[in-house]
C-alpha cells in the first residue's frame, strides 16, 4: 500500500493521457493551485455526482485560481464517454497502470460494504503553485465533497 501524502511534501509529478489521449502534466499548472482528486470509475453513481459537481463549481475554483484534474483507472475512451454523457467540463486523466494514484496515496485497502478490499481511494489533493501538497484528503465522500473543499479553501 502506498503512503499518504502530507501537506508540505512535493506532489509526485505525472504525465496522463486526457479523454482524447493528449498528454497533460501536472508541471502544465505550475504557477496555478491545482486541485487533483480520484475516484475509482467513469459512469457510476458517485463518481458522476463528484464530477458533476466539479463542473458545476468550476468558474468559482478556476475564479479563485484552481484547476481541477479528476484521474481514474479507466481508460482514455471510458473518460471521453463519461464526459460526453455528463457535459463534463473538467480534465479527467486515464491511470490504467495505477502508478499515479498509488504515488498519491489513493490506491491500496480500503472498506466496501464492511469488507476490507483493494482499490481507490476517493481522494483530493489541493496542490500550490510551487508543487506542493497544500491538502491531503482520503476517503472523502463523493456528495457534498466539493462543497465542503470550497468552504475548506474559503472560496
Amino acid at each position: 500500500m502506498s503512503e499518504r501524502l502530507q501537506p508540505g511534501d512535493v506532489a509526485p509529478a505525472f504525465t496522463l493521457p486526457d479523454a482524447d489521449g493528449r498528454e497533460v502534466s501536472l508541471a502544465d499548472h505550475k504557477g496555478r493551485k491545482v486541485i487533483v482528486y480520484f475516484y475509482p470509475a467513469a459512469l457510476t453513481a458517485g463518481c458522476t455526482k463528484q464530477a458533476c459537481d466539479f463542473t458545476d463549481n468550476l468558474d468559482v475554483l478556476a475564479g479563485a485560481g484552481y484547476d481541477v484534474i479528476g484521474i481514474s483507472p479507466d481508460k482514455p475512451e471510458k473518460l471521453a464517454k463519461f464526459r460526453e454523457q455528463e457535459s463534463l467540463k473538467v480534465t479527467l486523466l486515464a491511470d490504467p497502470e495505477k502508478q499515479v494514484l498509488e504515488s498519491y496515496g489513493a490506491f491500496g485497502e480500503k472498506k466496501l460494504y464492511g469488507k476490507t478490499v483493494v482499490g481507490v481511494i476517493r481522494s483530493t489533493v489541493v496542490v500550490d503553485e510551487e508543487g506542493k501538497v497544500e491538502r491531503a484528503l482520503y476517503n472523502v465522500k463523493a456528495t457534498g465533497h466539493v462543497a465542503k473543499i470550497i468552504k475548506d479553501l474559503g472560496i
